[in-house]
């Protein structure tokens, strides 16, 4: 296989495990070569990109119902994703309490039972996203929702990149992960962001670095490890977090 047909297939790969859309591969399809999981990471900020904007897409039939359709939009969002990062959420607090309370913080994020203070945390983060997206969305702030996808995913390459994984398969990419492949992504996140929204873009990726290694190294220090699920919630909190930015800073 050819790096072009690999890149494709890296592209894909990422459009299938992150999102709910519809992506088919054939059986001799290799997913584990270097240059797919390469490719897999440094599109996902372009997947942030697709993403915003099929649920700009959306809004567009829906805005006469004002909130209610911004509602919608918000929903949708969480659902081609397929709730992924949540349900992150949900193991992270889990664990983190657990911990407190004595268990093995990893046997507990790996269990697939469901504790109270994990769905607490997650219905009340579900509930502050959903209420920003609206609000984004009622104001016009179109692009600067789609920056914020962008820069959300292009965080999660950085923190792979850096930090140490409990985990095979974040290992498998952060080795495949080539300085190009980060470059390219960086490239494409910042000529992105400030094509959609500005120079005044660049305060929402520079945020975003400190708030996702801020919330990167506080769940290290409270699990003691690393994981995918640490790096879903890491997505969800700065993505809220950058949405509640917006409306201090545009305001």
């Amino acid at each position: 296989m050819n790096k072009f047909n690999q890149y494709i297939l890296g592209l894909k790969f990422a459009f299938s495990y992150f999102t709910i859309l519809p992506i088919s591969f054939k059986e001799e399809d290799d997913l584990s070569a270097k240059n797919v999981l390469n490719s897999m990471l440094y599109f996902l900020p372009f997947l942030g990109f697709i993403l915003g904007s099929i649920i700009i897409f959306l809004y567009g039939f829906l805005d006469n119902l004002e909130w209610f359709g911004a509602l919608i939009c918000a929903v949708v969002y969480m659902l081609l994703y397929g709730f992924i990062h949540t349900e992150a959420i949900l193991d992270v607090v889990d664990a983190i309490y657990a911990k407190h309370g004595g268990k093995d913080a990893y046997d507990v994020i790996k269990d697939p039972s469901v504790g109270a203070m994990g769905v607490l945390y997650a219905v009340s983060l579900i509930i502050l996203k959903l209420g920003a997206i609206v609000f984004l969305l009622l104001n016009n702030l179109f692009f600067e929702f789609i920056s914020v996808l962008i820069i959300s995913r292009f965080m999660l390459i950085i923190l792979i990149r850096i930090f140490e994984f409990k985990s095979t398969f974040v290992m498998m990419l952060k080795k495949s992960l080539s300085f190009n492949g980060l470059l390219f992504s960086f490239i494409f996140t910042v000529i992105m962001i400030i094509v959609l929204s500005g120079l005044k873009s660049l305060i929402l990726l520079f945020s975003a670095f400190i708030i996702s290694f801020f919330i990167f190294h506080s769940i290290k220090k409270n699990l003691g490890f690393l994981n995918g699920d640490a790096l879903g919630m890491t997505l969800e909190l700065t993505e809220i977090l950058l949405f509640i930015g917006i409306t201090i800073l545009w305001f």
